[in-house]
């Protein structure tokens, strides 16, 4: 992908800002998002896996809502 960029510069000359059109930045945004998606998926696949039933998961996250409920 080739972006095409202006520099914005101060009045001293110091680059302060870049402009890009926008179909590349929307471009720029789906990348990192997908990286991030890519990221979890490793984080994910690294962890111990352990699987439950259905049922048993469901019975797990009412009891620890009706927790969290009591403790506020």
């Amino acid at each position: 992908m080739s972006i095409t960029e202006q520099i914005v510069t101060n009045k001293k000359g110091k680059a302060v800002a870049v402009q890009i059109p926008l179909t590349q930045y929307k471009k720029l945004l789906e990348l990192a998002e997908e990286m991030e998606d890519i990221k979890a998926y490793d984080r994910a696949m690294k962890r111990k896996k352990e699987f439950i039933p259905f049922d048993e998961a469901v019975k797990e996250i009412k009891i620890k809502r009706k927790k969290s409920d009591m403790s506020l």
